[in-house]
């Protein structure tokens, strides 16, 4: 491609080349603002934003953001045809949710973080910041029950409809320190019991808090007690 030559000169350096290349490809904008043409109604962002959550059929969804039928048939329509959502049979029902893709993340992720610098959150005197702090609370019990299975982040914010973020701070807000330290010394005390309290090997109490390996759960034991976990068990039996 030639040299750019804009009528304004304003100085060396500038790379006008280079933008001239990426504007003239305008098949690649049509392709974004198709994107952003299929987010330009209030409804549809609002069933998108849902289906990241969840899968659900359409008379579900129907019901969750209070519209009819065949109103949220056509939006459905509308995010499947531009790739933003998936379905599947079950029988006469079919269920929708986002689609697995880097496109549909990266919607979503931008919905939400949009959402929190156009409609920050308030604070306790509204009721917000209580509700929150309760929701997180029944986190820290779904978690304590299911302490056996690694549960992330985003199973989380799916499952409790918080941005994986917010959830993320709320928790450290409420129990003094981040998720993931936390429940690693929920699990040790879990192990810790365990180990002094049954003959259960030590593969199957690894199991029991959620370590696939043997060997991380000896590390991680040992960095929380100053001991593998045999000398533990030696030490309290």
């Amino acid at each position: 491609m030639t040299e750019v030559m804009l009528p304004h000169h304003h100085g060396e350096g500038s790379n006008e080349k280079y933008l001239k290349e990426q504007l003239d490809r305008s098949e690649t904008f049509e392709a974004v603002a198709d994107i952003f043409k299929l987010l330009d109604d209030t409804s549809r962002v609002r069933i998108f934003w849902l289906l990241c959550h969840c899968e659900e059929c359409v008379i579900n969804i129907s019901a969750m953001v209070d519209m009819t039928s065949p109103a949220v048939s056509h939006h459905l329509r509308q995010l499947k045809a531009g790739g933003l959502i998936v379905s599947r049979r079950d029988g006469k029902e079919v269920y929708y949710k986002a689609a697995d893709t880097e496109q549909s993340r990266l919607l979503h992720q931008a919905i939400e973080n949009t959402m929190e610098i156009s409609c920050p959150h308030k604070k306790a005197s509204d009721g917000n910041q209580v509700g929150q702090t309760e929701i997180i609370r029944e986190v820290h019990e779904y978690l304590l029950q299911h302490m056996d299975q690694r549960i992330t982040i985003e199973e989380l914010s799916q499952r409790y409809l918080m941005n994986a973020t917010t959830l993320k701070t709320v928790f450290k807000e409420v129990y003094g320190e981040s998720l993931a330290s936390h429940m690693k010394e929920h699990r040790m005390e879990r192990a810790a019991a365990l180990l002094s309290g049954t003959t259960d090997s030590i593969a199957q109490i690894a199991k029991a808090v959620g370590y696939g390996s043997q060997s991380r759960f000896s590390t991680a034991f040992k960095e929380v007690y100053n001991m593998l976990p045999l000398e533990y068990r030696k030490l309290h039996k």
